[in-house]
């Protein structure tokens, strides 16, 4: 081979080369770009997850009022019941005066 036959294979690698690097620098740079977007997404996302977590709180909150209401109703029941014993009871109470 002649010098300038191996100067310009050399020259040609030396091109491949540089277009080898030179297109894993750009996939690396838009990789980088489109995770730097996830990321601003992802950050998004989280905020209106915490919007919907703060706005459905009130929701998850109802089985426990569900639970103080059931507790409410019996035990006016049972005020209802030992109220209407206690109204016989005077009932009887004024017949046996009267």
């Amino acid at each position: 081979m002649s010098d300038s036959s191996i100067w310009s294979t050399w020259v040609m690698w030396v091109g491949v080369v540089a277009v080898v690097i030179l297109a894993a620098a750009v996939l690396l740079l838009l990789v980088n770009m489109a995770a730097r977007r996830i990321l601003k997404l992802a950050v998004a996302a989280l905020g209106l997850v915490r919007q919907i977590k703060d706005n459905t709180a009130s929701v998850w909150a109802l089985d426990a009022t569900n639970k103080t209401a059931v507790k409410i109703l019996a035990d006016a029941k049972l005020i209802r019941a030992h109220g209407a014993l206690v109204a016989q009871a005077l009932h009887d109470v004024d017949l046996k005066r009267s």
